[in-house]
């Protein structure tokens, strides 16, 4: 029987032949999946520099790598590298001559410290700010002007594989990981490229990231039990952990990669944004910018809510969303959201900001493919508020064939994907 190869929309289907992935439990797919299959946290405290008077003093940062102590810039890109990799490596395709575009998501850049403090080093405090500027513009500086431009990382990237096109950065808040994944696919489907890297990534847990995050009370302070403090859905929940980490995906139309034998891990069917325009942080009350996003995404995957099996949340920890996330669910799915699992990631790597919607694509497939769903642990404490399947503290086997995969960031940026174990 042949295999469709197209969407019942006629668009290619869209197929994933290699995945990468790197987190603070660690490197590569196989280490992670053991990790978070066994409930095990990466959330520690922190070492990597003094975290005296901050309020949140623990983090799943990446610290096992030689650009963990080089600043946000050269560790996310270190981490941006290592996804690439093997997800390159998986897909069959060079590694030095890809052949499609990039499309990273990246954190917003800023001057690392060791370069700041380089600045002012050759900077004359009697000049005031005109002296930055020239020891700036100094020519022996290009490093450090180039560090601290936002497309840098994409650029390196697109010189070390091969990439085609100009690269693509793009910032869309905790909804950057999984945008990245939809401009891939809208990319295949528009006929514009044979295959696209798609790649989230973000080493940024500083002190001033932790400061920022602070201040808008996002973060828990549940300093005490490091393991235990992100804690998605259960009503104790404070906030959510700041963490980092990266993940990349190869795609590709579904009939190319079968022509030349590939193995295929998985089909991205559907992708679905909207915008809320409440707040800056907070979501809509009535959540209807999250529901239309997850309706988008089952819509464009031409499949009914019936057809989905497993949904991998947006499950931050905070009070309000974990809350809106529960009410766009239930008003999408109506009552059988109480038996559809829905399980986070984040309660054991945290959260990774811009590489969280591909992180979490990543696990998502492994699930199709293992058939075993992760946990949400340290859920001790129900909210009555929220009935959800959670998959608590214990793995689950279970027969998955369509996930649903959340993604609301800060701003009002939602994204939503729809994944496929096999065409449909």
């Amino acid at each position: 029987m042949a295999v469709k190869t197209t969407d019942s929309f006629g668009r290619p289907l869209v197929a994933v032949t290699g995945m990468g992935l790197v987190t603070s439990l660690g490197q590569g797919k196989k280490d992670n999946w053991a990790a978070l299959t066994s409930g095990r946290s990466g959330i520690h405290r922190i070492t990597r520099f003094p975290t005296d008077h901050l309020a949140a003093t623990i983090a799943g940062t990446v610290d096992f790598l030689p650009q963990s102590s080089q600043g946000a810039s050269a560790l996310t890109y270190a981490l941006a590298d290592l996804a690439a990799e093997e997800a390159i490596a998986e897909s069959g395709f060079s590694v030095t001559d890809f052949g499609g575009p990039l499309f990273l998501a990246a954190p917003p850049v800023e001057l690392d410290w060791h370069h700041r403090l380089r600045l002012f080093a050759q900077s004359d405090r009697e000049r005031g700010w005109r002296s930055l500027l020239d020891a700036a513009r100094d020519a022996n500086e290009r490093e450090r002007f180039d560090e601290c431009q936002f497309a840098t990382i994409a650029d390196r990237l697109s010189d070390k594989y091969g990439t085609r096109g100009m690269p693509i950065t793009l910032s869309t808040a905790c909804a950057s990981g999984a945008t990245a994944i939809q401009l891939g696919v809208e990319a295949i489907r528009r006929g514009e490229c044979e295959r696209a890297l798609a790649i989230g990534s973000d080493g940024s847990a500083t002190a001033e990231a932790l400061i920022r995050f602070s201040l808008l009370s996002a973060l828990t302070t549940q300093n005490e039990v490091p393991e235990k403090a992100s804690k998605p859905f259960s009503k104790d929940r404070s906030g959510f952990v700041l963490a980092e980490g990266a993940a990349a995906l190869v795609l590709e139309p579904l009939e190319a990669a079968l022509a030349r034998g590939a193995d295929v891990l998985g089909i991205m069917l559907g992708c679905g944004e909207k915008a809320d325009d409440f707040h800056r942080t907070r979501s809509k009350p009535d959540g209807s910018p999250a529901i239309g996003a997850v309706r988008a995404a089952i819509a464009d995957a031409g499949i009914s809510v019936e057809e989905v099996d497993y949904v991998n949340a947006h499950g931050t920890s905070t009070p309000e969303n974990d809350k809106m996330e529960h009410l766009s669910l239930s008003t999408v799915f109506g009552e059988r959201i109480r038996n559809i699992p829905v399980s986070s990631n984040k309660s054991m790597i945290g959260h990774t900001l811009s590489a969280a919607g591909a992180i979490e694509a990543v696990v998502s497939f492994l699930t199709m493919r293992e058939g075993v769903i992760p946990p949400t642990i340290n859920y001790e404490i129900p909210d009555p508020a929220i009935e959800l399947d959670v998959v608590p503290n214990v793995k689950r086997e279970a027969d998955v064939k369509v996930v649903l995969s959340n993604s609301f960031g800060f701003g009002g940026q939602n994204t939503c994907l729809v994944m496929a174990r096999e065409a449909r």
